[in-house]
């Protein structure tokens, strides 16, 4: 079932040519943008990009927003690609990896310290607006986690050069809040200085990857001091919020899950297993508050709806990274089982989301296919090595 899904899947964003829509990208709307009244205020540009977030009906045609690429989407089908390279070494895979890094080169934002990248579409969040283009360390770091991964299948140079220069970006570009003890927190884009915690380890985590190949101590060491200044919020029973913000303070599936995966590979990248304690309680407040006995993915730790396409994508992600796949296969495949049967369309593509009386069937690039595509080769992946190695390591990251 989740084989036959990936290929329906696979098909679809080849046909689509790795373009389309996102929930975000209202403010591409050529009606919109010829409206001066409305594209100079922040209280529009909000309302805005809500009403086509939120609508089950697809205005974007009708208001001018057309597919375009998304450079973090990009980078999510490049490290799929990469997976199933490693099981399926076709120069077909091939070329569209190669494909597929040749276009994120060409679509890194220019003039900061080092290569980095941003949406394709003006953002108004509550506590920033970002320009399309805006550099963002969310962004930056799943493009040079794939970047990584290609050069480990390509053994391009240039992609290696590409990905390490992003260090630069990170230490030198983006704002740090710093703790009492001396901790930091890096913020989401060098236009603000947000505290949000997955993202602040998602540069965390880049760091100890790029550390992994230069062995510069002093990545490591800034790595550890931005992990530590996450795990200083951690709440007793394993959760995070949002970030430090007072309207950031819900606690969410994939933002933990994010967080955990982060986390993880910061310990696999530096050795450093400082935080081991953290991630285990972590790991067992997301299993234990997050996914429902038939296998849906709840959205909010107190609430279902709506369940969200990134819930369920990121599960995979989570349980591989933290070397707890195995123990946790009968959940996941209730979990992926049920966002097959109910999320994906006959075309193909996943929804967005699914309320108590109606679906969003939009097929988002980035926020769905993207998501889904790594989620599910990632499962093929993991599965296909637990079938093949006689001796199956079962221990999980507690030493």
């Amino acid at each position: 079932m989740i084989e036959q899904s990936l290929e329906q899947l696979r098909e679809y964003i080849e046909g689509q040519e790795y373009k389309g829509w996102d929930p975000y990208d209202g403010l591409n709307s050529k009606l919109f943008q010829s409206i001066p009244f409305l594209n100079k205020s922040r209280l529009m540009r909000l309302i805005w990009i809500q009403a086509f977030k939120r609508n089950p009906i697809n205005f974007r045609d009708l208001t001018g927003i057309k597919k375009a690429y998304n450079p973090k989407g990009l980078g999510l089908f490049l490290s799929g690609y990469c997976k199933l390279y490693h099981i399926d070494r076709t120069q077909e895979v091939r070329s569209r990896i190669l494909f597929l890094s040749k276009k994120i080169l060409e679509l890194q934002s220019s003039g900061w310290s080092g290569a980095c990248w941003g949406y394709n579409f003006d953002w108004q969040a509550r506590a920033f607006f970002q320009p399309k283009g805006t550099p963002s360390v969310v962004v930056t770091s799943y493009v040079v986690n794939a970047l990584l991964d290609a050069y480990e299948v390509l053994g391009d140079k240039e992609l290696l050069r590409v990905a390490i220069s992003s260090k630069d970006f990170i230490l030198n570009d983006l704002h740090r809040t710093y703790d009492g003890n001396g901790d930091f927190c890096f913020s989401y884009s060098p236009l603000d200085q947000t505290r949000v915690f997955n993202a602040s380890l998602l540069g965390s985590k880049t760091l100890a990857r790029i550390y992994s190949i230069t062995k510069e101590e002093s990545l490591a060491e800034e790595a550890k001091r931005s992990v530590q200044f996450s795990v200083n919020y951690q709440n007793a029973d394993g959760s995070w919020a949002y970030g430090t913000l007072p309207y950031h303070q819900w606690i969410d599936n994939f933002h933990t899950g994010f967080n955990l995966e982060a986390m993880a590979d910061y310990q696999r990248y530096t050795g450093d297993e400082t935080f081991n304690k953290a991630i285990v309680k972590g790991l067992e407040y997301y299993l234990n508050h997050f996914f429902t006995d038939e296998g849906v993915p709840k959205y909010y730790n107190n609430t279902i709806y709506p369940v969200d396409i990134h819930c369920p994508a990121q599960l995979p992600i989570t349980l591989s990274k933290l070397n707890v796949f195995s123990q946790n296969l009968e959940l996941m495949e209730r979990v992926l089982g049920w966002t097959i049967s109910n999320l994906q369309s006959p075309e193909g593509y996943f929804y967005f989301q699914a309320g108590k009386r109606m679906k969003i069937k939009i097929p988002y690039i980035r926020w769905a296919q993207a998501w889904m595509f790594l989620a599910l080769s990632t499962h093929i992946s993991e599965t296909i090595k637990l079938n093949t190695t006689k001796n199956i390591d079962t221990a999980s990251i507690v030493l």
